[in-house]
């Protein structure tokens, strides 16, 4: 039986709220910003989604860490929160793909956690109060005064106004082959992917229809892009704040006026609304989980999706608009939240670019969207033929 360290730890947030627990995983401090998830399972892909670094985690769903962790599931090369929160900790894994327990890679990467907190009054705390900043401190940081804990989470940096894409995203370009994704014959089209904090299962599921993918790193031009023969670009999901990244709202619009067909989803989805001219601003408390009901507007269609953003595009839900940068043309709101009627999903009407907001590759599920990577594949057959002319 796996022995889960005993000592103490507790989650501080920066209104003064204190929660008292038992260390998991490293020993030590982390500051970051306190956000819920509401998955029932899937913690693995969770911790290793780059979306969540300079966040610390709090599992709305009581029971973690029971089916241990593999090797087969991470979406990326390592965890990526600030710190994890959960109620009850599992002392044991019972499943027949477990290789060791999730205490041992939480310690393996660094990740500072808490146990035995109760994350359903935090979360509530969370919905009420919004997303801020928190810290966790365990083993002998636990130990100092609680004004001088309060002082170390009010002192680190908000998460508005920051670009993060840089710690997240790949370091060299690579490529992905359709061949080595069960794809039998020639690729279809060459897809450019930008990772601003991609999952693996990103160009995956993208290679799996035929499409040969360049993934690229934040800072990628256009220029590069083009050196890769792409017949389209790909934005993927990553952290921080939209209004921040402003060479990659420029790469955008470089793309867009270079007539290439453009997927965009999750940060890639604000990025296309900011190249539009809309704005984004920072959500309450965000949506984290893959439970996440969406209205399909075209089709009437709701979807349960996976999601992960604290930011959202500021758009009209009903009916087309000019775009506010004009070139672009008309766009739409294709997709909106059933929950609270946040902007969900964007297409231009005039232009071969669509995004959304949630995760149609998400790993642990749910599929609904997975046909959006079809429609990219349609996209880049589109313009395809429309070139041949």
């Amino acid at each position: 039986m796996n022995s889960l360290s005993n000592l103490p730890a507790v989650l501080v947030l920066e209104d003064g709220r204190i929660f008292r627990g038992r260390s998991y995983g490293a020993v030590g401090t982390s500051l970051g910003e306190a956000v819920f998830t509401t998955g029932m399972t899937g913690y693995q892909e969770t911790l290793t989604d780059p979306s969540y670094a300079h966040q610390i985690v709090v599992q709305t769903f009581p029971h973690v860490g029971n089916t241990g962790v593999n090797s087969e599931d991470p979406e990326s090369t390592r965890m990526w929160p600030a710190g994890y929160v959960v109620r009850d900790a599992a002392r044991r894994p019972s499943n027949w793909r477990s290789e060791r327990t999730l205490d041992e890679d939480l310690v393996e990467y660094g990740i500072v956690g808490i146990r035995n907190v109760d994350t359903r009054a935090l979360t509530r705390h969370l919905r009420d109060a919004g997303a801020m900043k928190s810290g966790i401190f365990s083993g002998e940081a636990a130990a100092q005064p609680e004004t001088e804990l309060i002082a170390a989470v009010k002192a680190q940096p908000a998460m508005a106004g920051r670009n993060i894409s840089a710690e997240v995203s790949v370091a060299t370009a690579y490529t992905v082959e359709p061949a080595d994704h069960g794809f039998s014959g020639a690729p279809l089209h060459t897809v450019a992917a930008v990772d601003l904090g991609m999952k693996s299962m990103t160009p995956h599921r993208l290679a799996e229809r035929g499409l040969r993918v360049h993934v690229l790193p934040y800072n990628a031009t256009l220029e590069e892009i083009k050196a890769t023969g792409a017949t389209g670009v790909f934005f993927s999901n990553g952290p921080g704040d939209p209004a921040a990244a402003t060479a990659q709202v420029e790469l955008v619009r470089e793309v867009l006026d270079a007539g290439m067909p453009y997927f965009g989803i999750c940060f890639g989805n604000q990025i296309l609304g900011r190249a539009l001219g809309f704005d984004t601003y920072k959500l309450r408390f965000g949506h984290r989980g893959i439970n996440q009901p969406v209205m399909d507007k075209s089709t009437g269609r709701v979807e349960i999706t996976s999601q992960n953003h604290g930011f959202a595009v500021d758009a009209p839900l009903e009916g087309a608009v000019t775009a506010p940068v004009e070139r672009f043309g008309k766009v739409e709101v294709s997709h909106f939240s059933l929950n609270d009627h946040v902007v969900e999903g964007l297409s231009c009407l005039d232009i071969p670019a669509f995004s959304v907001q949630y995760h149609p590759e998400a790993a642990s599920g749910p599929h609904d969207a997975a046909y959006l990577f079809d429609r990219f594949v349609s996209a880049m057959d589109s313009a395809a033929d429309k070139d041949s002319k």
